[in-house]
């Protein structure tokens, strides 16, 4: 088995593995980096060149794993697509929104590369994409060797997947991103147990220890304990998330929240690709019984939509609450533009409920001081950190000491590090060491081919 990350900054980005195994060459996800743009934010393709690749496989529709799909497929005309069901269900849908955000990034920022891939690319993609279920092993032959691929639950978002793979008499096992605990919308991963030869594991909080008393449970209560205390005060509320699976999750909290009398009265505002995958959602509800969720919860909330225009810098005064995107905060979105606005004004708050990159304006207000100035570049605004900023521990990734624990008990003779900082990966690595030493640990160089 030969294994090479072609994510060539490393890190969390633009994931891409080519897992060799004999004649068989397997691609595991092909993201975009949030980060980078143009051809920059692809993986780096280039190892593929000459091969036969003869499967693409999609552990879920998050953009850093499904984000240049188009592209290596429109390098491999002929590869097969696989996926879980319900993924099938949203990927077209997600990549629809990544061409639409890509065409308006050429105007603005000038990006003589984008868009990637256009909608005619993406509806030509579609005839060689495959859903299958949890849990139906489906085998894939080469001219010499063949495979059994399984799908396993892996939490996270609708339709993640963990994927295990037999060769010969190896059993190996990837993660994809990965959470144990169940969330109102989606239950948590069921992994099989058991020896594995070789684990690619997911590494995204290995440099964050839960505190005690910051069960999911508790940060939920805590949640809505902030919001009340806002607006109660007279300020506005804003929740960055992401549009697939955040979104859903924290309206599913708020609906209930409101239906036991727990949620103080305000206008909720959402809006965009989240408030529309809500659909998907209801659909893949009632088709799979994968997700718990149905659409009329935003009827039941009287979500309303975005103004259609935001200034930069203004504070709304609305004493609302508002979901939206983008989870980070990037530039040009939604989040950001809002935010510009609250961040002046003592009354206000910000909280978030997932993973932050710390070079994206959200890691960066999180590391930030109250009192702070704050530059919102993209925005030209100038402000000084008056409102409250808080970060709940509502993330869609495993704990670490949840991952480590499903790493030692199967006794892998080789472990994979992968989507983690390089602080997280180093965590994991020492913990490897004392705890398994039998096993051989990988941070993988970007591009660097391993013989395992």
């Amino acid at each position: 088995m030969k294994l090479t990350d072609l994510n060539r900054d490393g890190g969390i980005g633009a994931n891409s593995l080519l897992v060799q195994l004999g004649d068989l060459n397997v691609l595991i996800d092909c993201g975009l980096h949030p980060k980078r743009v143009g051809r920059a934010a692809t993986p780096d393709l280039k190892p593929l060149r000459g091969l036969t690749l003869d499967l693409i496989v999609i552990t879920h529709c998050h953009l850093d794993h499904i984000g240049s799909l188009p592209v290596v497929m429109r390098e491999h005309p002929h590869t097969p697509v696989i996926m879980t069901t319900s993924s099938r269900m949203l990927v077209e849908r997600m990549l629809h929104n990544s061409a639409n955000v890509m065409l308006r990034q050429k105007e603005e920022g000038n990006v003589p590369d984008y868009p990637l891939f256009t909608h005619d690319d993406i509806d030509q993609c579609g005839k060689r994409l495959t859903g299958l279920p949890f849990g139906h092993a489906r085998h894939f032959r080469g001219a010499k060797d063949d495979i059994e691929i399984t799908f396993h639950p892996a939490g996270h978002v609708a339709g993640a997947a963990a994927v295990e793979i037999h060769h010969k008499n190896r059993r190996i096992f990837l993660t994809g991103d990965v959470l144990f605990e169940s969330q109102r919308t989606l239950q948590g991963a069921k992994f099989p147990a058991g020896h594995i030869d070789t684990l690619v594991m997911e590494t995204t909080r290995g440099s964050t220890e839960r505190p005690v008393g910051k069960e999911r449970v508790n940060e939920i209560a805590r949640l809505i304990a902030s919001i009340n205390d806002t607006i109660q005060k007279g300020g506005s509320y804003m929740v960055p998330v992401f549009a697939l699976g955040r979104m859903q999750e924290l309206l599913s909290v708020l609906h209930d929240a409101r239906k036991f009398g727990r949620l103080v009265d305000c206008p909720i505002y959402a809006s965009g690709l989240g408030v529309d995958l809500a659909d998907y959602f209801d659909e893949i509800c009632r088709k799979t019984k994968h997700v718990e969720f149905q659409r009329s919860i935003l009827k039941d909330l009287h979500v309303k939509p975005l103004p259609r225009k935001m200034t930069p810098g203004e504070d709304p005064h609305q004493k609302s609450l508002y979901i939206i995107s983008s989870g980070m905060m990037v530039e040009r979105t939604p989040s950001y533009t809002l935010a510009s606005g609250l961040l002046g004004h003592p009354r206000n708050t910000i909280g978030f409920v997932g993973y932050c990159d710390p070079e994206t304006p959200g890691g960066k207000l999180l590391a930030a001081a109250p009192g702070d100035d704050f530059i919102f570049e993209a925005a030209s605004v100038r402000t000084k950190i008056k409102a409250r900023v808080e970060r709940f521990e509502l993330s869609g990734h495993a704990d670490r000491e949840e991952l480590l624990e499903f790493a030692l008990q199967t006794e892998a003779k080789h472990i994979i590090l992968t989507h983690g900082d390089p602080p997280a990966r180093a965590w994991f690595a020492q913990q490897l060491a004392q705890q398994a030493p039998k096993s051989k640990v990988i941070d993988p160089i970007p591009l660097q081919t391993y013989q395992l």
